[in-house]
């Protein structure tokens, strides 16, 4: 390797560290919502549906409009849009415990879902144009896996400073704003910056790139209802103690599984490792739903379950962006944000479910979604048969 290789390489690895790192940051403050719905419910008294709703809120804003900052990050801004995204969510988030009515909290959580849908596809473009080809599902898979152990970092911190202490959490913000700007002012191979039509962002979405977002959102709902309704069930149970230590320890494996996944499908392909997930996801997420703390094997199911489902997650980006390869933010926003955007507003039929039913329903009937969602990865071409063959 020349010394300039030796260089670039790095610079990227630099700047894949400060992304990482923020994808971290932004993740744990939108993960602080989740460990406090009951606490909010229990404030403002209201539904487990309405409550809930604050999930759909979150998602719907955070995701339904990355598309939008994808296509504003594939013409210009990235390095402007990564560095302000993790403030933004910070300053929405760390306020709902000042709250003085509960549609003040609907207004910071959509704040904060902003804030979130800036970074990630400007982040996610960054990382993609200091990645090899042969690296890109591992660079991928550490940036996703960073942000996954946010969801881990979230619920523990929220647990420990509770609604009220959350505003000494805005300096580690500004700080990760900061380490962003700075790091990102001199990325070696830039993301080159294309100008292109609305309508022309849109032909993006479509042939193969729409089968992959479908399985994606059917994915995302069986996980985000989950880590939603966990919480319900376990203080009904007396046990709401373990709702942060088993969001943390899902989460936690969530950020391996992502890597193992991301680095064995450079090796093997993406489609196989999509589809395999989702197998072995499946019986085991279901055990989990009816297993509690006091079983000896929750926690290393939440873990394993935590490992299975997110190997998935930063493939599925990754094949997209090999789908669309000359719009690489546009086609990760459309499976970093809108599946999880769509699979937010679902959140709120599965809130309606768990009020007429229970929570532990609400899960399983989530869960079942994971099988149109295997049917739906039997139908996808492996994105380099698309590449050979256009």
């Amino acid at each position: 390797m020349t010394t300039a290789a030796r260089v670039q390489a790095r610079g990227g690895s630099m700047v894949l560290a400060a992304l990482a790192l923020a994808h971290l940051v932004n993740d744990s403050f939108t993960a602080l919502l989740t460990p406090l719905l009951p606490s909010l419910q229990a404030s403002f008294g209201v539904s487990i549906a309405q409550t809930t709703a604050l999930v759909a809120v979150s998602s719907f804003v955070s995701s339904m409009l990355q598309p939008l900052f994808g296509a504003w990050g594939d013409g210009s801004a990235r390095r402007s849009l990564a560095a302000i995204g993790p403030l933004v969510c910070a300053l929405g988030m760390v306020w709902l415990g000042f709250a003085p009515a509960f549609s003040i909290v609907v207004l910071l959580v959509a704040i904060s879902g902003v804030g979130s849908a800036v970074f990630h596809p400007a982040a996610i473009a960054l990382v993609h144009a200091e990645s090899k080809p042969a690296q890109r599902g591992l660079f991928a898979a550490l940036f996703s896996s960073a942000g996954t152990a946010g969801l881990a970092v979230g619920p523990v911190t929220a647990t420990l400073l509770g609604l009220r202490g959350l505003p000494f959490l805005i300096p580690v913000a500004v700080l990760t704003s900061a380490i962003v700007w700075t790091a990102t002012r001199d990325n070696g191979r830039a993301v080159p910056v294309v100008k292109r039509t609305w309508r022309q962002y849109a032909k993006v979405f479509h042939g193969p790139m729409r089968t992959l977002w479908a399985m994606g959102v059917l994915r995302s709902v069986s996980t985000i209802a989950w880590q939603t309704m966990v919480g319900f069930t376990l203080v009904a149970r007396g046990q709401g103690v373990h709702l942060g230590p088993a969001l943390a320890t899902f989460s936690i494996a969530s950020a391996l599984g992502g890597i193992l996944g991301g680095r064995i499908s450079d090796r093997v392909g993406r489609i196989p490792v999509l589809r395999s997930s989702i197998i072995a996801t499946i019986p085991v997420f279901v055990a989990l739903v009816y297993s509690t703390p006091s079983n000896w094997w929750f926690y290393p199911l939440a873990a394993l379950a935590g490992v299975m489902v997110n190997a998935n997650i930063p493939v599925s980006v990754v094949t997209a962006q090999e789908y669309a390869p000359d719009n690489v933010a546009t086609a990760s926003a459309l499976m970093m944000g809108f599946t999880w955007g769509t699979a937010g507003v679902l959140m709120l039929v599965v809130g309606i479910i768990a009020d007429y039913t229970s929570p532990q329903t609400a899960m399983v009937v989530s869960i079942s979604m994971l099988l149109p969602a295997l049917w739906l990865t039997m139908r996808l071409p492996e994105p380099s048969s698309i590449t050979s063959h256009p």
